[in-house]
């Protein structure tokens, strides 16, 4: 229980400083849109800090929205078991995500390391260099995910055990 709350407070930071990429996507946005309508100024690294800037929200958004419970899901019928069950069922799919984000994680790592050794930067010219930098982000999200879903599924059994309330994390 203690790694998983470790886990879980450590994610929890973690999404909390990313989120700041937010602001600063914003503050990005609205720069290049006053520099290219007021100025007739634009860059191509400035476009790219945008989108980069998206996708490390959005990697690392979604391990932090696991952490706080807001993770979408299909209530078809899991919504009309009972809590024991529920819990049942959200133990199972916890340890698979977990399971396949670690795999993820594994596998980009490779990805990450063909960019690195090609020096891979921006294809268009004033772009941004080291991509693999961005790409780094992928096995680093996925692997917060596993980290995260793993301190659920631990949570998750612990509650089943009847070691643990059945609130979690943001659950209510």
């Amino acid at each position: 229980m203690k790694i998983a709350n470790g886990a879980d407070g450590f994610v929890r930071i973690v999404g909390q400083l990313v989120a700041w990429t937010g602001l600063a996507m914003v503050l990005v946005i609205a720069f290049n849109v006053i520099a290219r309508y007021g100025f007739s100024f634009g860059a191509v690294a400035m476009q790219e800090a945008e989108w980069h800037l998206m996708a490390i929200g959005a990697l690392f958004g979604v391990p932090y929205a696991l952490n706080r419970g807001e993770e979408v899901r299909v209530d078809i019928l899991y919504g009309s078991f009972p809590p024991r069950l529920k819990r049942a069922v959200d133990a199972f799919g916890t340890l698979c995500l977990a399971l396949a984000a670690a795999l993820i994680a594994w596998l980009a790592l490779g990805f990450v390391s063909q960019s690195y050794m090609l020096g891979e930067g921006s294809a268009d010219p004033g772009g941004l260099p080291a991509r693999w930098l961005l790409k780094a982000c992928i096995p680093a999200a996925f692997a917060l995910l596993a980290l995260q879903a793993f301190a659920r599924f631990i949570f998750d059994v612990a509650a089943l055990t009847g070691h643990r309330p059945a609130s979690v994390s943001g659950e209510g």
